[in-house]
């Protein structure tokens, strides 16, 4: 090895430590009084090196390093700086300007541990079944079956859902009754999260236009603001948005989906009842059948509505005293967890810090800011990320949507803090009990994550007894981003 090509590698290294450093420090700077929980200062410091490592473009240097069996840094998530000294130990042996072997950080792998730790003190202690917290969604129907909750303790499952949305305080207090019981019987309690459901932004009322069922690619739709359909062009099929923000500040141009991205459409023009939008793609043949009570995401829209609706007060009375942990929904700027703890410190004045706090990322804008958001969040009480693909999916883009998770992961993992994998896990075989090769491949790669949320369905005890066989498997091959190398026995 050329001694001028180690010295230009150790310079290289040396600069991009001082410069992450640097970097890390400016952005510390905006995270000023957040961090109030001391075990969660080191994670910070850690999360904040590596926003500061990924402003960089690193791939030339990468490639050097791998040429010459060094690490390529491709795996410095939860441990940035101790990688860094490591790889310049090695570097200033080879180069001669250090004799004797570098001292590894003994603290190396200690990210890995704070992060497992987390991930036991919000979701519960990992059953042996898998290796992976399963989080499951609890149909209405468990209220009334005491059996239910019985039966997914003895499988394994952590933690279980309640979904705010649906239901109300007597059937979620029945839910949790059973839930003890089950506990009192197995010795293994699963921890509960309840999910507020946020600002809800949905179809409303629907009119129809001489017969007119569906709606087809070319034609034009009329969205009506809350309370003023009947004042929509009578020419054209209308719908009523519930959420009268989003349509108000919708500009033309903007795209606007509906039902999970089944109906794309963009605005051609607005009107004081509403706004008029272009349906660009749906159902080729048949076209779109216009339904009340379906999603609409409004991606290109700027609007601020507060993640903390009444209706999510009034279930925080509920949540606050009896679940272990909160799912935000529609989280998008670092006000709307401050609005929440606040929220929680008003029901709970005295431990609302040991509450857990899962951060639902939706919306584009709720990527931008994870960053500010996390810290604030877990400076104060544990916390976890959510990466809701459902929604999240139809706000940035399918195509973008496996990049995005990715970086989630990255995000999670730097601030060793849960990252929970949800959404459409395994969603034909819940329906049907049979599932899709995609939706395999898919599961399989959620045991990168520390959580998997599972929706409801009539097939649920036997999905999860096929993720449990799935994953202990992957378990062995793969590790967050490294692969473990066992050994191969099929060839």
């Amino acid at each position: 090895m050329a001694c001028s090509d180690v010295s230009s590698l150790l310079r290289q290294v040396e600069e991009l430590r001082a410069g992450v450093v640097e970097d890390a420090s400016e952005i510390a700077r905006g995270w000023k009084g957040y961090v109030e929980r001391p075990d969660f200062a080191p994670s910070a410091e850690n999360f904040s090196h590596y926003l500061a490592l990924r402003r960089r473009d690193i791939r030339p240097l990468q490639r050097d390093l791998m040429v010459h069996g060094l690490s390529s840094l491709g795996r410095a998530e939860g441990r940035v700086l101790p990688t860094l000294d490591a790889l310049l130990g090695v570097l200033r042996v080879l180069d001669g300007k250090q004799a004797a072997p570098f001292q590894a950080d003994p603290s190396f792998f200690a990210g890995e541990g704070r992060l497992a730790a987390r991930t036991t003190g919000l979701f519960g202690p990992r059953s042996p079944h898998s290796p992976i917290h399963l989080l499951v969604t609890a149909p209405s129907e468990a209220a009334d079956d005491e059996g239910f909750m019985l039966r997914l303790t003895d499988l394994g499952v952590e933690a279980l859902r309640i979904n705010c949305a649906h239901d109300d305080p007597d059937i979620w207090a029945k839910m949790i009754e059973h839930i003890d019981a089950a506990a009192a019987k197995t010795g293994r309690r699963m921890k509960i999260l309840m999910d507020l459901a946020g600002p809800k932004i949905r179809t409303g009322e629907i009119r129809k236009v001489k017969g007119l069922k569906r709606v087809h690619v070319g034609q034009h739709l009329a969205i009506a603001l809350p309370g003023r359909l009947r004042k929509a062009d009578e020419k054209l099929p209308a719908v009523e948005c519930t959420l009268s923000e989003a349509v108000a500040a919708a500009k033309k141009g903007d795209r606007v989906f509906i039902d999970d991205g089944k109906l794309e459409t963009r605005v051609i023009g607005a009107e004081p009842w509403g706004i008029v939008v272009e349906v660009h793609a749906g159902p080729d043949e048949d076209g779109y059948k216009l339904k009340p009570e379906k999603g609409i995401n409004f991606p290109d829209t700027d609007f601020t509505v507060p993640a903390l609706t009444q209706d999510d007060r009034e279930a925080l009375g509920f949540a606050a005293h009896h679940a272990d942990g909160i799912e935000f929904s529609f989280v998008q700027r670092e006000e709307d967890v401050a609005e929440l703890q606040d929220a929680l410190a008003a029901e709970r004045p005295d431990d609302w810090r040991n509450l857990g706090l899962v951060l639902k990322i939706e919306t584009l804008r709720a990527v931008a800011n994870l960053p500010s958001m996390l810290v604030r969040a877990a400076g104060k009480q544990p916390t976890a990320i959510m990466i809701a693909r459902g929604d999240l999916a139809v706000e940035i883009g399918f195509a973008r949507l496996a990049e995005i998770q990715e970086e989630l992961l990255w995000l999670g993992e730097a601030a060793q803090i849960p990252v929970v994998w949800a959404t459409q896990v395994l969603e034909s075989q819940l329906r049907t009990g049979i599932p899709s090769r995609g939706e395999m491949t898919d599961a399989a790669m959620a045991v990168r994550a520390e959580c998997v949320m599972l929706n409801k369905g009539p097939f649920l005890f036997q999905t999860i007894a096929e993720l449990d066989r799935l994953w202990s498997r992957m378990d062995e091959h793969i590790h967050k981003k490294t692969p473990q190398l066992r050994r191969l026995t099929s060839w």
